[in-house]
């Protein structure tokens, strides 16, 4: 493995086709990246644990250990990592099941890898976008505050009323997007842009599937739901 340069970002492919795997690697190798990779979920798990990386390409038919589990087992210990998954599920509640397990995005097979790289480049730009605000010493200017919401931008915490949400990648990105101007309605489009950096093969899909997970966490009761709201037709916005 070659020694990781300055600013050069690193990339975990899980994959368990050696063919494929090979070709994934030596087109992110030649853009630029660092490539770590794996043959099953299990030492996916290994690598990551000993290694830091910016983005993880997860196969979902993987030996030892299922991408689905692998996806899960990171988001259980708090690893924020993106993850995109290469499935060759086309049904839809098997892809939402994919995000639902805390995957931030996914392509279907076959893909052509122009588009895999777009949606790389996509994932680690939200990554970035996060990870370099600037920190000082109290966290001022670095915390959103709507009525007994607090979010930490920079340790990726959201708070409602003395009580920690628990939210994976997406959640957080997504109820940032929307708290940071309360009261504001985004349209799916929007939403998609804003917080997945473009087009995302489930559309708006995607962006309800997300809503719904959030508010299981910051609504009382998530069918009538008091900050998260729909605006029929256009989008959501979040009052306090």
């Amino acid at each position: 493995m070659t020694t990781k340069r300055q600013g050069q970002q690193s990339v975990l492919v899980v994959e368990d086709d050696p063919g494929l795997l090979a070709t994934l690697e030596f087109n992110l190798q030649t853009t630029g990246y660092r490539v770590l990779t794996a043959l099953d979920g299990a030492t996916a798990l290994d690598i990551r644990r000993s290694n830091s990386v910016e983005l993880i390409i997860l196969d979902l038919s993987l030996p030892v250990m299922g991408g689905m589990q692998v996806c899960k087992a990171l988001r259980d210990t708090g690893d924020t990592v993106p993850i995109i998954m290469l499935t060759a599920w086309h049904q839809e509640n098997q892809r939402v099941d994919g995000l639902r397990s805390g995957a931030d995005d996914y392509v279907v097979k076959p893909f052509s890898l122009s588009e895999l790289m777009a949606r790389v480049e996509a994932q680690l730009r939200r990554a970035t976008m996060f990870n370099n605000l600037p920190v000082d010493g109290g966290g001022g200017g670095h915390t959103i505050e709507v009525g007994d919401l607090e979010i930490d931008l920079v340790r990726r915490s959201a708070v409602l009323d003395g009580y920690d949400l628990d939210l994976r990648t997406k959640e957080f990105d997504l109820l940032v997007h929307l708290a940071s101007q309360p009261g504001r309605v985004f349209s799916r489009s929007q939403l998609l842009e804003g917080v997945w950096g473009g087009d995302n093969p489930g559309g708006s899909r995607t962006i309800d599937v997300h809503v719904s997970l959030l508010r299981r966490k910051l609504e009382e009761d998530p069918s009538n739901p008091a900050h998260l709201l729909t605006v029929r037709g256009v989008g959501y916005r979040f009052v306090p």
